[in-house]
């Protein structure tokens, strides 16, 4: 898991050591913005995936952000905080069994290099970079008309991710001072500091009551009660545009 922490520092000892950084013009960026988030992998998923404790059953949700570019040349420092929302709603049995109603909110803060590539004449400047992250998520959980938990809201257990990515992008002149930013990430959330929380009462609620994406020691597949029998990814695809004012 440490392997994506390694490959960006290295990516960034790389970069700061090249000869042209050292004579570089340095340039200083700030801009807010906002964009689509999909969730995919075990972070995805339908509400009945997410009753059965497999996956997180999200669908695609939104972004706001603020960020920040310090430049040497083409090397850029660059820093986001950011909100994201991801919802859904469903059965949580198929195929049309009871109701779950879900809502996670993750504050992200991340930090990397960037390497812009200056091409002559062209309209835009693409750029490539990578970042470790830290994910703060805060969920809420609706169930309605399901025998095995109560009818009701349960307040999801605030938790803290380590994770890593990595981006492409464009940047676009709107005028001596403003610039367009239209980028992608891709975000393992979760890299470290995965665990399981249990609430010991012995109940399939305990499942739902924090993030949870290592394995419950006490699975038990013939069980109902006990039913995260995996570790689980929480990676997301994020596309943004974003107005950068600087000099």
């Amino acid at each position: 898991m440490r392997t994506s922490f390694l490959t960006v520092g290295l990516f960034f000892a790389v970069l700061v050591l090249s000869p042209s950084v050292s004579r570089a013009q340095i340039t200083l960026q700030a801009g807010a913005g906002g964009g689509a988030v999909v969730p995919f992998r075990d972070f995805g998923g339908s509400t009945v995936d997410y009753y059965d404790g497999t996956k997180y059953g999200l669908s695609v949700g939104y972004n706001v952000h603020a960020k920040g570019r310090l430049g040497f040349g083409g090397l850029r420092i660059v820093g986001e905080v950011g909100f994201t929302q991801l919802t859904n709603s469903g059965a949580g049995i198929s195929p049309n069994q009871g109701r779950v109603e879900l809502t996670e909110n993750i504050v992200s803060v991340k930090v990397g290099p960037e390497y812009l590539f200056n091409l002559p004449f062209a309209p835009v400047k693409p750029y490539v970079g990578a970042h470790i992250a830290a994910h703060f998520f805060q969920g809420e959980t609706k169930f309605q008309g399901l025998s095995r938990v109560p009818t009701g809201t349960i307040n999801v257990e605030t938790a803290t991710r380590l994770g890593a990515g990595a981006g492409v992008g464009v940047v676009m002149s709107m005028g001596p001072l403003l610039s367009l930013d239209i980028g992608a990430q891709y975000d393992l959330m979760n890299l470290l500091l995965k665990e399981y929380k249990d609430a010991n009462t012995g109940q399939r609620l305990d499942s739902y009551l924090a993030l949870n994406d290592k394995a419950d020691p006490a699975y038990d597949p013939a069980s109902d009660k006990h039913i995260v029998g995996a570790s689980r990814s929480i990676d997301a695809i994020m596309v943004t545009a974003t107005v950068m004012i600087g000099l």
